[in-house]
């Protein structure tokens, strides 16, 4: 009895430590919710953030697309030579990118460059009391600081992830045709018979609910700073490693769901 008491208790530690931050962020993200729905809307604040979300990622997405899409025509030519299906290439690469990579690769790209970028900036401003002074004007917090990144991120993360799709799939030809020698008419041949518009709308989907927990955890670990500088940091950290779990982990639920939605 006496080796099981110390695990039982630390996984009654963890419980007890997991059950009030969970009550926590629920509770913030229904007034983030909330805050989203009344006036004054600040459409300045969040096209400027829809500028720092989309466009200022647009390149490291680019890239990651652009190389992801080519390996992988890679792996998948190399494993279906062996049946002498080089048909398949194509459409393969294509389901693949179009419903997870492109969601799940713009969900840790943008979980690691906007969210920590949240958590960092809200969290200086929570240090240095500056959360406080808008608090003291008038200015909720969260709708200044937090809704316009939120709605931002939702509305500019399946942007991200169209134009992930776009050029993995242009990546994914050109390495196909170019470099294996796959002829072109063949590569495309059995596209438009496993592609479907449903496939594209998932992977937009996923997009769109991997930016709202991203930018959820990135600006609630913002808000729970504490201990000046030390607490940026680890807030910061929190922000980039949850994120990033959330969307591997949600898109598993996800993935399940919306194969018997659409």
């Amino acid at each position: 009895m006496a080796k099981l008491t110390n695990p039982i208790a630390q996984f009654g530690s963890w419980v007890l430590d997991v059950t009030p931050a969970l009550g926590r962020i629920t509770i913030y993200m229904f007034t983030s919710f909330m805050w989203f729905l009344r006036p004054p809307l600040r459409p300045k604040l969040f096209f400027n953030e829809m500028v720092f979300m989309g466009n200022k990622s647009l390149f490291i997405v680019a890239l990651t697309a652009s190389f992801s899409g080519m390996v992988f025509a890679f792996q998948i030519y190399s494993g279906f030579t062996a049946f002498s299906v080089d048909s398949f290439v194509g459409p393969i690469v294509a389901i693949a990118v179009t419903k997870e990579l492109a969601p799940v690769f713009c969900g840790l790209v943008v979980a690691g460059r906007c969210g920590a970028a949240m958590a960092a900036q809200i969290g200086s401003m929570k240090v240095t009391e500056q959360v406080d002074a808008l608090e003291v004007m008038g200015v909720n917090a969260i709708q200044y600081l937090a809704v316009p990144k939120i709605f931002a991120t939702v509305v500019t993360m399946p942007m991200l992830a169209a134009i992930y799709m776009l050029i993995a799939n242009v990546g994914s030809y050109v390495i196909g045709t170019a470099v294996l020698g796959v002829d072109e008419a063949l590569y495309f041949a059995k596209v438009p018979e496993f592609m479907k518009l449903s496939m594209i709308l998932e992977g937009l989907i996923k997009a769109a609910v991997f930016g709202y927990l991203i930018a959820i955890v990135g600006t609630y670990q913002g808000f729970a700073v504490k201990g000046g500088a030390e607490g940026v940091g680890k807030g910061t950290n929190m922000a980039v490693v949850w994120g990033m779990i959330l969307v591997l982990v949600v898109d598993f639920f996800l993935t399940a769901i919306l194969m018997k939605v659409l």
